[in-house]
């Protein structure tokens, strides 16, 4: 983890208190999660309490303090996808990525985890990586989502 990365963060907020969220938020993205060495960094620099950066950390869903994976997958488990068979999608995401559900691949490049609805019943069961979103989602397609993003993590580090 890099200081320099929370140092611009700070800066791009001109180190204001009342910023401690959207700097999170950078720190939540730019890491994936909240890296203690960060939070304790951001602290002493801006001035805030640890406590209240820890707070925020642990009151809202979007922030982590564990490592979540560079694509996090998120499996439907609301009833139309669990009617639809979403179960043994998770299972499948399972073997695929030697992971259980909750968890983040040691690599950091996949997380696994499931939703209770994200709203897209008709597409049901739905899966999706990131800001992408898979609809009638099968077992035979599994396979192919998850070559897509890792042959996108290989052609990124060639560049």
């Amino acid at each position: 983890m890099q200081l320099e990365t929370v140092d611009r963060i700070i800066r791009q907020h001109q180190a204001e208190k009342s910023a401690l969220s959207a700097m999170l938020q950078d720190m939540q993205k730019e890491f994936t999660y909240l890296p203690r060495e960060a939070l304790l960094h951001l602290s002493r620099t801006v001035g805030v309490p640890l406590s209240r950066a820890y707070s925020l950390a642990t009151f809202y869903r979007a922030f982590s303090l564990k490592p979540k994976g560079k694509h996090p997958i998120a499996v439907c488990l609301g009833t139309a996808c669990h009617v639809k068979g979403a179960v043994k999608l998770v299972e499948k995401f399972e073997r695929q990525l030697h992971i259980r559900s909750g968890q983040t691949t040691p690599d950091l490049n996949f997380g696994l985890e499931e939703v209770r609805c994200l709203g897209c019943c008709g597409l049901a069961p739905v899966v999706t990586v990131g800001p992408d979103l898979y609809g009638k989602v099968s077992l035979t397609k599994i396979d192919q989502i998850v070559r897509r993003y890792q042959k996108a993590e290989v052609q990124n580090a060639k560049a």
